[in-house]
């Protein structure tokens, strides 16, 4: 199954339901209202969109994701890296690397992750 992907507002309200599912729909949107500001509405009509879309499922207003965190982060990734550096990985670190200071333990952190 492809990772669907979703937009910058439909991530930020993943990221409530993922540190908080399962959860239910009225709960999921009142923390949308606290966190976002969004109204009531707007985070049934986000919540109906993904949930047409694969992302996740609302069985008896119980919202759980059909995809983890890092499933969507991996996809948007793999797209990043594909339309921008062309699919190169060592290229999109090195863009990085040059726009970005690392720490010796950042560093050491990458090598351990490569290293598997």
């Amino acid at each position: 199954m492809n990772t669907p992907k979703i937009h910058e507002s439909e991530y930020r309200f993943c990221l409530i339901m993922w540190e908080k599912e399962p959860i239910r729909s009225p709960e999921l949107v009142r923390l949308c209202k606290e966190r976002l500001g969004w109204k009531e509405t707007t985070a049934y009509t986000v919540m109906k969109r993904l949930e047409e879309r694969g992302v996740l499922k609302v069985e008896n207003k119980i919202v759980t994701s059909l995809f983890s965190k890092d499933q969507i982060q991996a996809a948007e990734l793999d797209e990043f890296v594909a339309k921008t550096f062309e699919g190169s990985l060592p290229a999109f670190i090195a863009a990085f690397g040059k726009r970005q200071a690392l720490s010796d333990e950042e560093i050491a952190e990458i090598q351990r992750i490569i290293q598997g």
